[in-house]
This record gives C-alpha cells, structure tokens and sequence, in this order.
C-alpha cells in the first residue's frame, strides 16, 4: 500500500519507519510549504496528516486537489475545523478515519473509562478527574486524548461537563495537562472516593503503537468501500477486535 504522510516530525517519522517495515511501499512525505507554495501532491492509496491542527484544512484541500479520496487524521488541535473537513470530504466524496489518539490501547482505555465511569456514578461517593503528561513541546492543552476522554466521562456521569462549552450549569469535570520533558503521552483517569482513591492509567513508551494504529486505519480504509465523510477510529477498533484471535506459543 502506498501512504503519503503529511507531517515530517516525530509521528510522521515512525509511521514511515512502520510502513517499510511491514514491507510498504516507502511513503512519500510532505513537510511546510516552502514560501506559501507547493508542487502538486502525488495520486496515494491513503493519505496520512501527521502535522499540526492549522494544518489539516490546508493539506486536505492540497491532496483532494491530486484526486486522493482515503485519509487518516492522526493529529490534534483541529476542533473548530471539524465542519469545515467533513463538508470538503463529503463534496470531494472522500473518506477518513480520525481519532485524537490511533493506538488500539488508547481506544479500549477510552472505553474503559467511559464504562469505569458509570459503575463509580451508580455506586455514588466517588468525583472523576482527568490528568495528562506531555513533552513540552506539544501544543494543545489538554491534549486531543484527555478531551475525548471528558466526553466519554460526562457521558457516563452526568454531574459534570467537558468543559468545551456544554450549554448547561453542571460543573466542569477536572482535566489538568502538564507539559515537561520528552514523555511521548500519559493519561490518568481517578476516582476519588471518601475513603478510596481508585486509579486507570494509559503510558505511551514511544509512538509504535500510534503508527501501528495509523498502518491499520489505512488498511480499514482500503479493505471495502467506505462512505463519505468522517469515520471514528472506534469502527476500525470493532473490526479488529471481531477478527479470529490468533494463538500465542506458551
């Protein structure tokens, strides 16, 4: 499969790495614009943005424009862009898969949370929060993860809000994010009880499981005809998990 990677940093990077070493085609990356221009993008199986959130419009609309029809939005940060993506791919007829985080475990934490947080609800006593680590380097604050995170929270527990402007009068759930050294991503979900504190905690060592994800989102988008417009990385998730396990040697 050939992959076209927007995005020459430390994601984009290791996607590619991923992509030759199960045997792919070499990707083809494109960095910033050079003095506000490019050269024509080249025609892809799927195209990966790894960049940055003002990006992603921007790099969409150049690869729509080369004819690619199937993408993977591995980066955060594009929130308020949302409407704007969905919209150019359904008139492009195009599809893509986006999460805020790729790795298969981020995907079932977020789902065990969601789940952890409705026992604790029922059972009463217990106050939700919500705290990540990152590189200083990263942008957003809180990161894509921990947001999508609160939501599956406040879905769950409905004393509290996202914080993301819920039109309501419940409190915020706390969501706290610390940006420091060279950590690739923690998150940390606790319940905080009288007497109790109950803890889950997701510990990125490095970004192979986010490439290992991003390599499988391709492989969803090119395993059967996908509709237009935005996919959740929950749907390649669901296939994964319904596929035959396969024995481990003891």
């Amino acid at each position: 499969m050939h992959l076209l990677v927007y995005g020459t940093g430390r994601l984009g990077a290791t996607v590619i790495a991923a992509a030759s070493a199960a045997g792919w085609p070499v990707p083809e990356a494109i960095g910033r614009p050079v003095d506000g221009g490019r050269e024509p993008a080249p025609r892809a199986d799927v195209v990966l943005d790894a960049s940055r959130g003002d990006a992603v419009v921007p790099n969409l609309e150049h690869a729509l424009r080369a004819g690619n029809r199937s993408f993977v939005l591995a980066t955060t940060g594009w929130d308020a862009d949302v409407a704007v993506v969905r919209a150019r791919l359904l008139d492009a007829d195009a599809a893509a898969v986006v999460a805020p985080n790729l790795s298969l475990g981020a995907a079932l934490f977020l789902r065990l949370a969601e789940a952890a947080a409705g026992w604790y609800a029922a059972a009463g006593g217990f106050e939700p929060s919500v705290v990540e680590w990152h590189r200083r380097g990263k942008a957003d604050r809180p990161s894509g993860t921990a947001r999508a995170i609160a939501r599956r929270i406040a879905a769950a527990d409905g004393r509290w809000s996202t914080g993301d402007g819920d039109p309501d009068d419940r409190p915020p759930l706390e969501v706290v994010g610390i940006r420091a050294g060279a950590a690739p991503g923690t998150h940390l979900v606790t319940f905080d009880g009288t007497g109790e504190t109950v803890e889950l905690r997701l510990t990125a060592r490095d970004r192979s499981a986010y490439a290992d994800g991003a390599l499988s989102a391709a492989r969803w988008l090119r395993a059967a005809p996908r509709a237009a417009g935005l996919h959740p990385f929950d749907a390649v998730v669901d296939d994964l998990l319904a596929a035959p396990r396969v024995a481990v040697p003891a």
